[in-house]
């Protein structure tokens, strides 16, 4: 049981980390609030308002894994390293291809509720 209370306090101070330093965390965490209340608007079915939700909440993942590649990468070196900086494009296009789900999925989304039918 400590060894779960540990986690989760430690989870909490990453969280409060990325909530006072990170805009983009603090801007994917808006869009989730906003996802939460517009879904159920949006959504044609509960799977489907579960769905848009839920890749709002893998867009905030993405971005909480991509904080930890760059904090790692930081805490080795800051001067220039190829393979530093491939690991932090890496993480910025895990980024960027997370956006993209979101934005289908929601595109889809709108479309299907717009049409008043699934696609």
């Amino acid at each position: 049981m400590k060894r779960l209370v540990n986690a989760f306090l430690n989870s909490m101070r990453a969280g409060r980390f990325l909530i006072r330093d990170e805009a983009a965390f603090r801007q994917e965490i808006a869009l989730l609030i906003v996802a939460i209340v517009a879904g159920w608007f949006v959504a044609l079915s509960w799977a489907g308002y579960v769905l848009l939700v839920a890749v709002m909440v893998v867009l905030v993942l993405v971005e909480v894994l991509n904080t930890g590649i760059e904090a790692a990468c930081n805490a080795v070196s800051r001067e220039f390293n190829a393979d530093i900086r491939l690991a932090k494009d890496c993480g910025s296009l895990a980024v960027l291809l997370a956006i993209i789900l979101a934005g289908g999925v929601w595109v889809l989304a709108l479309v299907e509720r717009i049409a008043g039918t699934p696609l």
